[in-house]
């Protein structure tokens, strides 16, 4: 008998808790019409313009292996650069070692097409965390078939066509001499100001 009751207490209880809601919430009018909101067709498919933004600033930075030097470069004894505007001191004070290199990219043992792209990014970086002078190890060539460098001209006109590079020098004989160039690149200015 005791058993009997329990069941019972039970299922009231069970029955207690279906009709919970609607005793709580009193009698429910059902709505007159569905009121679902009604959608256009399907919607366009999003457009990747971040993407594309990204790909042209890319398309902006790359560096090429056609672009004519040989205009650009002072020949006196030793090959050096200097963006328009930057006196012939900027290149004496940067062969003289007035500003301390501040790091240093190796592309020994690099193809050219990974070369071309190491530099872009180290340029890119040294520029963004605020170097301005910075050395760029392009080899002499003693290792190349023919005993003739590979990347040193390459590096002297990947380095014209960037925009953060003010000037660069053939390295010191001690920093590199031959085998590397010295860079100089632009100060950061303050977006804040």
């Amino acid at each position: 008998e005791a058993q009997a009751q329990a069941q019972r207490e039970a299922a009231a209880r069970l029955e207690a808790e279906r009709h919970l809601f609607s005793r709580s919430v009193g009698p429910v009018t059902a709505l007159r019409s569905p009121n679902l909101a009604r959608l256009r067709d399907r919607q366009p498919p999003p457009l990747p313009v971040q993407h594309w933004m990204d790909e042209e600033r890319v398309l902006l930075e790359s560096i090429s292996d056609d672009f004519d030097v040989s205009t650009l470069l002072d020949t006196d004894d030793q090959l050096s650069f200097r963006s328009p505007g930057i006196g012939v001191e900027v290149t004496r004070r940067l062969r003289a070692g007035h500003w301390s290199i501040q790091r240093q990219l190796d592309l020994h043992g690099l193809r050219v097409d990974e070369a071309r792209e190491a530099l872009g990014q180290f340029i890119r970086h040294a520029h963004k965390t605020g170097l301005r002078c910075v050395r760029v190890v392009h080899g002499k060539g003693l290792g190349s078939p023919g005993k003739s460098p590979v990347l040193k001209s390459r590096v002297q006109r990947w380095l014209v066509q960037k925009n953060e590079v003010l000037a660069f020098v053939q390295a010191r004989p001690m920093d590199g001499g031959a085998g590397a160039l010295v860079v100089l690149l632009k100060p950061v200015h303050n977006r804040n100001t």
